[in-house]
């Protein structure tokens, strides 16, 4: 929900965990202290600390060139967006492990951990950093989400999208071009049903907030609801329906290619694009891609995160 929901930003977004292609001698440490930590006992609670070391682990890998870090250290199951688009756990490997990129330091700020039960959680954090990737400079900083999921007693890295920390002074982006004409039957998978129970979730909320009904959007939102502004970066859910119930001028939206991943019965991750013509105050809205944590309380989805990041 733009600007609210998800985030229209002028700039591209940058893939966390793009890596470049030849391993360094100083990184087998990396690789070996991130599968130390993923070690954990099977019915250990997740911890805040040893998923940052994680995450921070993946981020060295980055930096320090070691391309054999990514394929143990990513589920099956992975999915996030990198800087050629959504990607599962074959193309985050090669994208990762094939960028050229140039790293002298990473920062992390605002750090925090949300459990998704005893086997998932996901992070949120601000990410600063000073590098370049295929001698384009990324950018200073970044709003970043990373879930992970225990399997076979290892943490490992489930999803991940960032979304650059938005310039005020920046022109605002280009609205959303007409929608692209459907695809035929042979051209669009068929959603599975617990991906169109979701994306039906999803699309209400979205409806609501083009409606302006509140309730509706309580009603979507989990207790422990983060989103994402472009302003403000994580919030929590009674700043992000304040920002919801801000007024927005919107002339055609359409949510599409929705996919989603079960992390156990009581959680699960999806994915989508948005596409938005319109405004909020002197904002324009575009294309997104966009992801929703969803989990079930008292029984029926609720939303406990809600980001975007520019489509290109």
């Amino acid at each position: 929900m733009t600007k609210l929901m998800l985030f229209v930003l002028t700039v591209a977004a940058v893939c966390l965990f793009a890596a470049c292609p030849a391993p360094d001698a100083n990184n087998s440490a990396n690789t070996e202290n991130a599968n130390t930590n993923a070690e954990e006992s099977t019915s250990a609670a997740p911890t805040k600390e040893a998923l940052f070391a994680l995450e921070k682990s993946a981020y060295d890998a980055w930096k320090n060139k070691d391309a054999d870090f990514w394929g143990p250290f990513l589920s099956d199951k992975f999915v996030g967006y990198g800087q050629t688009g959504k990607l599962d756990k074959a193309a985050a490997v090669k994208e990762y492990a094939g960028a050229e990129c140039d790293v002298k330091s990473v920062a992390f700020s605002d750090e925090t951990m949300t459990p998704l039960g005893a086997d998932a959680a996901f992070l949120t954090y601000k990410v600063a950093v000073d590098g370049t990737c295929g001698g384009q400079k990324l950018p200073a900083s970044s709003w970043a989400v990373g879930a992970y999921v225990r399997e076979d007693g290892k943490w490992k890295g489930a999803f991940h999208a960032e979304a650059p920390v938005a310039d005020p002074n920046a022109p605002a982006a280009a609205p959303a071009s007409a929608p692209a004409a459907p695809k035929s039957e042979d051209e669009a998978a068929k959603p599975d049903a617990a991906t169109e129970a979701l994306f039906a979730v999803e699309k209400k909320a979205w409806e609501d907030w083009k409606a302006g009904n509140a309730k509706g959007l309580e009603d979507w939102s989990g207790k422990n609801l983060v989103s994402l502004s472009p302003a403000d970066g994580w919030t929590d859910r009674a700043a992000s329906l304040k920002r919801w119930a801000e007024k927005c001028d919107i002339k055609s939206m359409e949510l599409s290619d929705p996919a989603s991943v079960s992390w156990g019965a009581d959680y699960a991750l999806l994915t989508f694009t948005s596409s938005l013509d319109g405004k909020c105050g002197e904002q324009a809205l575009g294309k997104e891609w966009g992801a929703t944590i969803y989990a079930k309380e008292d029984g029926a989805w609720k939303a406990v995160m809600t980001m975007g990041t520019p489509a290109k």
